[in-house]
């Protein structure tokens, strides 16, 4: 695979000698599996910690500063989900899941509470080195200087610079994820947007085998900022197309 990784973005490729070392947490109960996800990382130069269950990666997280955790669902004891679900109590650090291919419903499960992207196994290993890229670079992109623009429309508000979220003047939390798909779809309100353009955009490359990772994304965002998630009149569907936030016609609002 060559999976497009570009995003206008600051790039992550050849980081600088003084950025710091980013470091990857790896949740994989295979040994064998493990250590060629630890040596080949490594090989990229990321630092690497590595666990063989979900208790010891959890107990490692909450020890140990983490930029990424790439962790497997199906581990003895602990599992990679209940991992997850912890994690995602306590911080918004990018999480990208291990699943096998003929499991599509702890993909879903994964997403569904918080996972940042998934990787179904087996995997080549450069796919592998461009999702982990690319959830570095989206990282690093909010922790450095954004536009300071505010965005509303629909009853829904955005502030870019501060990363906030009001839905009729009440704040919402949104992951990583959420809050930079709806920045984006706002940004090009009343426009549609391609499934293709979103994983380019917001997840930063094109992979057909990712197409769902934004129908769950748009899913999670819609029961978070619509009155009724079932018919979505902030964030519609264009069919045959992708998805678009609504214009001030299409959701009522006076001129």
């Amino acid at each position: 695979m060559n999976p497009n990784t570009s995003l206008p973005l600051p790039s992550l490729t050849d980081p600088s000698e003084n950025a710091p070392i980013p470091r990857i947490l790896v949740a994989e109960d295979d040994t064998a599996l493990r250590n060629l996800l630890v040596m080949s990382l490594k090989s990229y130069g990321y630092e690497i910690l590595a666990a063989a269950d979900g208790t010891e990666a959890l107990d490692i997280f909450l020890k140990e500063p983490v930029d990424l955790v790439l962790l497997d669902i199906m581990m003895p004891g602990m599992s990679g989900l209940e991992v997850l679900e912890e994690i995602r109590r306590r911080s918004d650090v990018p999480v990208i899941m291990l699943t096998a291919l003929n499991r599509p419903e702890d993909i879903v499960e994964g997403l569904n509470r918080g996972a940042d992207d998934y990787i179904p196994k087996p995997f080549v290993f450069k796919e592998v080195v461009a999702r982990v890229r690319a959830a570095l670079r989206r990282a690093r992109w909010k922790r450095e200087e954004r536009p300071s623009a505010a965005l509303q429309g629909c009853g829904v508000r955005v502030d870019a610079a501060t990363r906030e979220v009001f839905v009729d003047e009440r704040p919402i939390h949104l992951s990583v994820i959420e809050f930079d798909l709806l920045y984006y779809l706002m940004c090009r309100r009343g426009h549609p947007v391609s499934k293709e353009e979103l994983l380019r955009e917001v997840w930063g490359y094109s992979l057909e085998s990712s197409s769902n990772v934004v129908e769950v994304a748009v899913r999670r965002l819609r029961s978070k900022i619509e009155p009724d998630p079932a018919h979505p009149r902030r964030i519609l569907t264009v069919r045959g197309v992708g998805y678009k936030f609504a214009s001030s016609e299409e959701c009522g609002e006076e001129a």
